[in-house]
């Protein structure tokens, strides 16, 4: 299935009011309800009760629903699972499992959705989100995301990625002195890595959050950044920031002329029983008619958001 994720929201499930502001009125293309961070160890399990009376109750519309689980190595995951998937399964999208360091870790969560699924009769294959966000994950990033049918998006997790490799940083996704000090982007090789670890097994893939939410100008250029690197979207702290995610994600008016016109030019010149075409100066290739139907696809997508 193809989704349109440029902005993703996290909604703690602690809180049964954010959760119902946010699918009531914020422009997310996904919302989260998180079990993780954003909850403390003693609302763990009434914010599972929270998750599941929100997917049974709220309309989310066409957002893409999401939960995401405690760690594997903590002693809430299974329950985060079996809990929620028991209960709301049925109207689940995406579980996303933090922390992933190997291709065993989503082997593990696609045996409980399998046995889950069986046991209550689903009819939806629930897919699998996973985090990169630490050492071992960056090393193993090419067998994750192979690991499995279930997976649908990989996502980069700085703030955990930068603790667990010893790199200095004052804030998750935040510019500092450290990267204007780094002679390139610090964390180039990671986040190329899960690009083509997406790429290369047919999935989607997010950037991590930005923890200044009121940096509006940090905020825009983090996600510059990551759609330059191929990313498809942004995951948000606050709904201030979709708006801008929505925006950045989405291909530009300009962007959309041009690859429509590269196309009506191949197009006219195979008509034509032309052997190559040209448009604006420039030789037409297969690389650029792919280029310019993933633009167009993607501004059917938004228009359809």
């Amino acid at each position: 299935m193809v989704r349109l994720t440029r902005s993703m929201l996290f909604v703690p499930a602690s809180r049964p009011d954010m959760i119902e502001k946010a699918v009531a009125r914020s422009g997310a293309d996904a919302i989260c309800l998180d079990l993780e961070d954003s909850v403390s160890a003693d609302e763990k399990a009434a914010g599972r009760g929270n998750v599941v009376r929100a997917l049974q109750q709220l309309d989310f519309g066409r957002r893409v629903r999401i939960v995401r689980i405690n760690g594997l190595d903590t002693p809430f995951a299974y329950r985060d699972v079996i809990e929620v998937v028991e209960a709301a399964g049925d109207r689940l999208d995406l579980l996303m499992v933090p922390k992933v360091g190997s291709p065993t870790d989503v082997a593990f969560v696609d045996t409980l959705l399998t046995q889950i699924e069986g046991h209550r009769g689903f009819a939806q294959c629930i897919g699998i989100e996973v985090q990169i966000e630490n050492v071992r994950g960056f090393l193993y990033a090419r067998e994750i995301a192979s690991a499995s049918l279930r997976l649908d998006v990989l996502i980069f997790g700085l703030g955990d990625y930068a603790v667990s490799m010893q790199m200095f940083s004052s804030g998750v996704g935040e510019f500092d002195e450290y990267d204007v000090l780094y002679p390139g982007h610090r964390w180039h090789a990671v986040m190329h890595t899960v690009v083509a670890s997406a790429r290369a097994n047919g999935l989607r893939c997010m950037d991590g959050p930005y923890a200044s939410y009121k940096d509006a100008a940090g905020f825009e250029r983090s996600c510059r950044i990551a759609r330059a690197m191929g990313f498809d979207g942004k995951q948000c702290i606050h709904p201030s920031q979709l708006a801008m995610a929505n925006a950045v994600f989405a291909p530009g008016d300009e962007e959309v002329a041009k690859a429509a016109a590269v196309v009506a030019a191949y197009d006219a010149a195979t008509a034509g029983g032309q052997g190559a075409a040209g448009h604006g100066g420039q030789m037409i290739d297969m690389a650029s008619i792919r280029m310019a139907r993933t633009v167009l696809e993607r501004k059917r997508l938004t228009e359809s958001a």
